[in-house]
């Protein structure tokens, strides 16, 4: 149904009125009349008109005053005054007040049909714009909304490159205010050793589909100070990822003018920084699986060595020759199983024996033990007083110190201050933390020195095996990169903050642990012996010759295997002969777990002692996990292997 507009038509002549009315009607109008202007304003106030033909001369209320009337009551209704001669006056006065055209008496039909018709057009031309002008409006509240709110910094340049617009993000990346941006040349933000790939990045000047693509820029940091009145620029990497495109000013003939460009600068300095972070712990891993592999390796040479000391050891007594000798060599092996332990620790899968300690405890043990022998470093703490358990082998965490306490001394020759604190932190899924660190419960410990500190470079490589800033001889390289991996396989994150001439800082996240401290006995060390039969099973002829030895030293009957495929054969004919066997983890073809569960299938009650020059974690806990009964890192000695075999083989099913 089409619309039908609405006409008051007000004159004080009844016939008029009626005769305009039959008129009006026949070309589709909605016709109400009056002959007052107080019977026109009740009509204005129960209807809504789109137009009102009105006579000046009216009683009541005069034209004049009705149009005041509908300019405030009524602005959307349109106004036509039709006046007689006498009128005219008051006519040009309604037209100042806002009537679209007069009619004088007498007037052909056909010109009020066109005025009404013109009228009503251009109301309707009116509201429309006012429309889109709302529209209008409202979008552009939206996208300054969108741009001041948004994360990026949205900006423009003239065709000088000077900023003619740039959103509030600018505060948040760089530290000024939009303002002062505005009518400055973008060099002023610009990195000094970026500016001449800026220089092609900013003065972009391509459209559309050939508009550039995304350009990584530094930009200069700035500090606002107040007092002051003053604003200081400092060079720093704040990384930026840059899209812009050109602007034209469309000519009506010939080339468009370029007038400047637009585009979108993004941060992206804490993504730069987290890619940095991955990248260095991928290389830290890279390097743990090769130190892990070395350390295996030598463990092996190391344990026939220190397998035939010990038999030696137990075919000779105290009072023989060489006895002394032989613990001279036997003390050097361990030396150099310390060292390879070292690699181990930094190397995946070194994790030890784990149990709840206190932190306060152990920091309290090692520092008084290393002021005992380094006096000219003084020693503070500031321990949380209800610290919380941690889930960690002892021995490694007091090595990781050590190691700390060693390189702060050798920071500070002359001496200087140690500061020791922990801390209980909580950390939430949004909280500020380091790169790979799962939210929770974490005791943080730090160990801070005020010596020479050290520049970037050298930060970036301070875990890696065997780097070191040492003279040649003064150090392995290995004390921080075996406490990365320490603290990185207890499920921990170290990290470290340190300055030139300043000091330096190393901060260690521990998980906490909700399990009470608990305390171990010592071990027992002597020679236990047995009568069971034992199947021996290691790829090396050397180790195997050596091990094979110290198991007939200690009264065991042996069996030997030099491959998975051997020992299984060898197991499936004596399966209820061999009281327990001694696998190597790592063998050709068949691996030390593949070996474990044939075995299992075979009698799933078998007793299997792992023997590897890995430490207990990574494929080793994984095999113990499944239910194997024990394990033992090359090298050992006859007394250590005596008192594993007693553990496992007298323990009650």
């Amino acid at each position: 149904m089409s619309y039908c507009p609405k006409i008051l038509i007000a004159d004080d002549e009844p016939r008029f009125c009626e005769s305009l009315r039959l008129l009006l009607d026949g070309h589709g109008y909605d016709i109400h009349t009056s002959t007052s202007g107080g019977e026109a304003q009740q009509l204005l106030l129960r209807h809504e008109f789109d137009m009102a033909l009105l006579d000046l001369a009216i009683p009541d209320v005069n034209g004049l005053q009705l149009m005041d009337y509908i300019n405030i009551h009524c602005p959307d209704t349109s106004v036509v005054v039709i006046t007689g001669n006498s009128s005219l006056d008051a006519a040009v006065s309604a037209l100042r007040k806002g009537a679209y055209d007069y009619i004088r008496k007498p007037f052909a039909y056909e010109e009020l049909l066109t005025t009404i018709q013109n009228a009503l057009s251009q109301k309707k031309l009116e509201l429309e714009k006012e429309e889109i002008h709302k529209k209008l409006e409202l979008s552009e509240d939206r996208y300054r909304y969108l741009i001041q709110n948004s994360p990026d910094i949205i900006y423009t340049l003239d065709c000088k490159g000077c900023f003619t617009f740039v959103s509030n993000s600018a505060k948040r990346i760089i530290g000024v205010e939009s303002e002062y941006l505005i009518g400055k040349h973008y060099e002023y933000i610009i990195h000094p050793d970026d500016l001449q790939k800026a220089k092609w990045t900013f003065n972009e000047r391509r459209t559309g589909d050939r508009a550039g693509s995304w350009t990584e820029l530094r930009l200069k940091s700035f500090m606002d100070d107040e007092e002051e009145e003053e604003i200081t620029c400092e060079v720093k990497n704040i990384c930026i990822e840059l899209k812009c495109t050109g602007m034209y000013e469309k000519q009506t003939a010939g080339t468009p003018t370029f007038v400047g460009t637009h585009g979108v600068a993004r941060d992206i300095s804490n993504r730069k920084r987290l890619e940095t972070q991955l990248q260095q712990a991928q290389k830290l891993e890279s390097l743990g699986t090769l130190a892990g592999g070395i350390a295996h390796d030598f463990n092996n040479l190391l344990m026939v060595i220190r397998g035939h000391v010990s038999l030696m050891f137990m075919e000779n007594n105290c009072s023989h020759l060489n006895h002394e000798r032989l613990n001279k060599i036997d003390d050097c092996v361990q030396s150099a199983a310390a060292l390879t332990n070292q690699l181990l620790g930094f190397a995946r899968g070194g994790k030890y024996h784990t149990q709840p300690i206190n932190l306060n405890s152990v920091l309290r043990q090692t520092s008084q033990m290393f002021g005992r022998t380094k006096k000219e470093i003084v020693i503070q703490d500031q321990y949380e007083k209800k610290i919380w358990p941690v889930e960690a082998d002892q021995g490694q965490i007091e090595q990781v110190l050590l190691n700390l306490y060693v390189n702060a001394f050798h920071a500070m020759p002359a001496g200087g201050r140690l500061m020791l604190e922990t801390e209980n932190v909580s950390l939430g899924k949004s909280s500020e933390k380091p790169f790979n660190l799962a939210p929770g419960n974490y005791v943080k410990l730090s160990v801070s020195d005020t010596g020479i500190g050290m520049d970037e470079k050298t930060q970036q490589r301070i875990f890696e095996p065997f780097f070191t800033t040492k003279a040649m001889g003064r150090g392995t390289g290995l004390g921080l990169a075996s406490a990365y991996g320490i603290i990185k396989n207890h499920k921990g994150m170290i990290e470290v903050k340190s300055k030139v001439g300043v000091g330096t800082c190393f901060i260690i996240y521990l998980p906490a642990s909700e399990q009470e401290v608990t305390h171990n006995e010592a071990a027992y060390d002597s020679i236990l012996k047995g009568i069971e039969t034992v199947l021996l099973v290691d790829d090396e002829d050397r180790i195997l010759d050596v091990e094979r030895d110290l198991l007939s030293s200690l009264g065991y009957t042996v069996f030997v295997a030099t491959s998975g495929k051997q020992a299984i054969e060898l197991f499936e004919t004596k399966p209820d002969e061999i009281d327990i066997v001694v696998l190597d983890m790592i063998m050709p073809e068949m691996g030390g777990g593949e070996i474990y569960d044939a075995l299992r299938k075979i009698r799933p009650d078998v007793k299997v002692l792992l023997c590897s020059g890995y430490s207990e974690g990574g494929q080793a806990s994984e095999i113990l996990e499944r239910g194997c009964t024990g394990f033992i890192q090359k090298p050992f000695n006859a007394s250590e292997l005596s008192e594993k075999l007693r553990e496992i083989i007298d323990k009650s099913d």
